[in-house]
């Protein structure tokens, strides 16, 4: 039935029972799997280049870190796991690379690290699931 699985994957635990979802049924059909990790803008107004450049490595060894604890997860379950880090806003980013990638399914977790809300819907996986043009499977 899917061919190509996507995965929001931000390291939170909604993302991480969602990436165990995604495997789960990429190894089952053994099917592409991939990650996206949305890396939100640096700040615009910084007091200076080195704050900047602080928190762009930051930044870049936190998603390294989530990419490679994405790929651990995936190749203990013999799934290779294709995995992209982009920047951007969460759902508009995460919408065009699935449309643009032609993805069959694309998995989220229920809840990332923006909890807003403590028990209804939140915004991001609400909207993904709006937008996105494939089968979308919300995980809790």
């Amino acid at each position: 039935m899917f061919k190509k699985i996507l995965v929001g994957y931000d390291g939170s635990d909604g993302a991480k029972k969602a990436l165990k979802a995604a495997i789960d049924i990429a190894k089952h059909y053994g099917v592409e799997l991939h990650s996206i990790s949305v890396e939100e803008n640096l700040p615009h107004y910084a007091a200076t280049v080195g704050e900047v450049l602080e928190a762009k490595a930051e930044k870049n060894g936190y998603f390294a870190r989530l990419v490679e604890e994405a790929k651990e997860m995936a190749a203990k379950e013999g799934v290779t796991l294709h995995s992209k880090v982009v920047a951007g806003h969460e759902v508009e980013t995460i919408v065009d690379y699935a449309r643009n990638h032609h993805f069959d399914l694309v998995v989220i977790g229920f809840m990332g690290h923006s909890k807003i809300y403590d028990r209804v819907w939140g915004s991001t996986s609400q909207n993904i699931t709006k937008l996105v043009p494939c089968t979308v499977m919300v995980v809790k």
